[in-house]
């Protein structure tokens, strides 16, 4: 048989060895007639023989080398499915594909997300295996469109349960008739045998259709699902009573197929109704999203569709208009509110230089600004990304109930036909009509469904709550693990501290005056680009002092800066700076050893050889620090501080905000090895940092925290980023995540005891099989109305 050829990107190559290293590699494999790889282009086509060697295992054997192979990711509305086995089977028929990476359903969103190889199989190949499974796929569609879409079906889904109803309705009046004192309310005409046939059968064959296709795609691709125990257990009860009907005598069973039918169908419509608010927060996020914005043109505004801005575009928006996209403002000054990104209520303001992003909300100025990121590339589209990924994950709870689902069914078929023979056999031995109520009553409240939705609405209310918050969980894993943490590690500068030093102390001399103390100090200093010579200078304009003239500049590294002001000879800097010039600072050492001891920075200036004070400057703790090192205590957790600052320094701010464990000095680099240290002494950590040297101290931890006010690098590092720059989401974080899998136990709690109880209550005659499909479908609606609580829980505020 000839060989095939597949092409495949490798990314991580840099050299010629790279190259060669990856062909050797691939040639090695057996079935590989030849391989060749492309250190420009990246690519690696090879021919090989499908019969022996599958694209998957050369996908792999690259991927074992140490290089990595591109993939892409498509997301998928999937229609038809109905349990947990339905997800299943999808997910276990696509990963099944050659070049499918993975395959994830969602059977509370019914949405699948596929990750694969474009070299190796495309969309359409996708979409015709799920359509081969018996299920129809479609791409995610625009907003509207899928609005659109998503009303149709619902109003389809209310008419036909309506049509159930009112056919279903006469029936169980005639089975009223039957019980003694209720009898002459109920018109005879109702028990009718042949009118009884006509009502059920339409609820039968026409509504109950569905059931029916499903149980048949599912039973040809070799496996069982819910709508296997529907349409076995109604078809039973409609088919003995059409014979009954033939046959003239017999008890009728038409109402039992019927309502069962018409109960499920209710039980599908309040979970789909409760099932959508459990998605709101992607909507949410979506509305924030402007739908134009004003484009400035050879001079001429001009509105335009958000989609068709560019980078580089210049953009006009005024007062209480939404920002379309991010970028830098180059004119205009504003206030802006940001309370959709971050939850801090207090705009923020704006002006030439500072960055804006898409979805919030200019206040009252008119800013123009140049478009820097636009379409996915946004903060709000990313952010939006983030959350529908998080909630299409799998948590690793979720694994028990795939396990359990895939042989459930099954299961209860076998139950169900050994419930009927032990009846007709053992029991009332030859009675076909008992052993068929009591087989009908096992299969239909024997469903899967509430353990199919248990795990997926807790996880997409979960992430939905957290992103409201400002917390952002990339995966259900991580928002699962989160609970287990026992040990916070912190980095000092930007996330306990605010990471901007700022004018805290101006302690004048002798006879000269704090004002022009400060003014001396922050004239010689606004030539710098030091940051804290900008604090000095910034505290200086913020009380309003004006500056003088700056005649002569010098920075000395290490020392600080001599300058001429206003022709005074002026020098800002440390005690060595100032013995060089014979100047006399000794009565103010205490005042200097003060100041240190509390972490401040603290400046001798000089004027004329004089001394004329101390000026401090300090990176000042964040107001809610201390409260969130309070709230994280009283969850058990320890609280540890690393900074590279000194231990004076680290022990002052670790005072302020109570925090006991303390490791100063720590290098960048060092900062993982020390969460290493506290994980090899058994405890589940937790980074919180905010900078590029915090990146990989975020990645070793068993959750890393990101900091939204940092860096891209950090939060690309983290497992969850809390868009705030307020550590109280640090404890905010962990409550949710220990809410929701109380949920999610809760919810597998009340699917499992259902089932456990159900079907042996069936099995012993003790339930009508229309009782049975109640209980079934409130099985399903308690679950998702279960999930639908965490949207009110507060995680802002400490735990009972």
């Amino acid at each position: 048989m000839s060989g095939k050829d597949v092409t495949f990107s490798v990314k991580g190559m840099t050299c010629a060895a790279c190259s060669n290293r990856v062909e050797k590699g691939l040639t090695r494999l057996e079935g590989v007639e030849q391989a060749d790889v492309n250190l420009a282009t990246e690519k690696a086509t090879v021919r090989y023989q499908p019969e022996t060697v599958s694209p998957d295992q050369l996908v792999q054997k690259v991927k074992d080398l140490g290089y990595d192979v591109e993939t892409e990711r498509v997301e998928m509305e999937i229609q038809g499915m109905t349990c947990a086995a339905c997800s299943n089977r999808i997910e276990k028929g696509l990963s099944r594909m050659e070049g499918v990476e993975k395959a994830t359903v969602n059977l509370a969103m019914e949405r699948g997300q596929i990750v694969y190889h474009p070299a190796m199989v495309d969309v359409a190949d996708l979409k015709h295996r799920i359509k081969s499974l018996g299920y129809e796929a479609t791409l995610r569609n625009e907003e509207k469109e899928e609005s659109k879409q998503q009303n149709k079906k619902k109003d389809k889904q209310t008419q036909r349960l309506l049509f159930s109803i009112i056919l279903s309705i006469p029936l169980f009046l005639g089975m009223v008739h039957m019980w003694g004192p209720l009898r002459a309310l109920v018109p005879e005409v109702l028990t009718h045998p042949w009118l009884q046939l006509l009502l059920a059968t339409p609820v039968q064959f026409w509504i109950g259709w569905p059931f029916y296709r499903g149980a048949y795609r599912s039973l040809k691709n070799g496996s069982a699902n819910m709508d296997v125990l529907v349409a076995v257990g109604t078809s039973a009860a409609y088919f003995y009573s059409l014979y009954v009907v033939i046959r003239g005598e017999g008890g009728l069973y038409f109402e039992t197929s019927a309502i069962i039918i018409t109960l499920i169908l209710l039980g599908k419509w309040l979970e789909s109704r409760a099932k959508g608010q459990t998605s709101e927060a992607i909507r949410k996020l979506m509305g924030m999203q402007a739908k134009t914005a004003v484009v400035i043109q050879d001079g001429q505004e001009r509105e335009v569709p958000v989609d068709e801005v560019m980078v580089g575009d210049q953009i006009r928006v005024r007062p209480g208009e939404k920002i379309p996209v991010d970028g830098e403002v180059i004119h205009g000054q504003s206030a802006v509110d940001e309370s959709m990104l971050t939850g801090e209520s207090i705009p923020v303001d704006k002006g030439e230089g500072d960055q804006v992003i898409g979805g919030t909300i200019n206040k009252n100025g008119l800013l123009t600004f140049r478009a820097t990121k636009v379409g996915k590339e946004t903060a709000l589209a990313q952010i939006i990304r983030v959350v529908e990924e998080a909630q299409g994950a799998k948590a690793p709870i979720q694994r028990l109930a795939d396990r359990i689902s895939g042989v459930f069914v099954p299961v209860v078929l076998a139950i169900a036909i050994g419930t009927g023979l032990i009846w007709y056999f053992l029991l009332t031995p030859g009675n076909v009509e008992v052993a068929l109520v009591h087989l009908t009553a096992v299969l239909v409240i024997a469903c899967p469904c509430a353990l199919g939705l248990a795990t997926p609405t807790s996880i997409m209310v979960g992430t939905g709550k957290g992103a409201a918050e400002g917390i952002l969980y990339k995966g259900g894993h991580h928002l699962e693990n989160t609970r287990r943490i026992d040990t916070v590690v912190l980095d000092k500068t930007g996330t306990v501290t605010s990471g901007e030093p700022v004018l805290t102390d101006v302690i004048p001399a002798g006879p000269f005056q704090r004002e022009d103390l400060l003014r001396w100090a922050a004239t010689s200093e606004q030539p710098s680009e030091h940051p804290l010579a900008r604090s000095i200078v910034e505290g200086a304009k913020k009380e309003g002092i004006p500056l003088g003239t700056t005649e002569s500049f010098e920075a000395i590294p290490g020392f600080g800066i001599v300058a001429k002001v206003d022709g005074k000879d002026c020098r800002v800097g440390t005690r060595r700076l100032l013995k060089e010039r014979g100047v006399d600072f000794s009565y103010m050492e205490d005042e200097m050893d003060r100041l240190e001891a509390s972490g401040k920075t603290a400046m001798l200036v000089a004027v004329d050889g004089e001394l004329a004070g101390v000026i401090a400057v300090a990176d000042t703790v964040k107001e809610t620090s201390a409260e969130a090192v309070r709230q994280l205590k009283e969850l058990g957790i320890e609280v540890w501080m690393i900074t590279g600052d000194n231990e004076r320094t680290a022990r002052s701010i670790a005072e302020q905000v109570q925090i006991q464990y303390v490791r100063s000095g720590v290098l960048p680099t060092d900062k993982a090895e020390e969460v290493k240290r506290l994980q090899q002494k058994g405890r589940r950590v937790a980074m919180v940092g905010d900078g590029i040297n915090d990146a990989p101290a975020l990645a070793t931890a068993d959750i890393g925290m990101a900091m939204g006010t940092g860096t891209d690098v950090a939060m690309e590092a983290a497992d969850l980023t809390l868009m705030r720059g307020d550590l109280r989401a640090i404890p905010a974080a962990i409550r949710l995540s220990r809410y929701t899998m109380r949920n999610i136990k809760q919810n597998l709690f009340w699917a499992f005891f259902y089932n456990s109880v159900g079907i042996p209550i069936a099995a012993a005659g003790l339930l009508a099989p229309w009782l049975a499909a109640a209980a079934m479908a409130f099985s399903s609606v308690s679950v998702v109305t279960n999930s639908l609580r965490l949207k009110r829980v507060s995680i802002m505020e400490s735990e009972s």
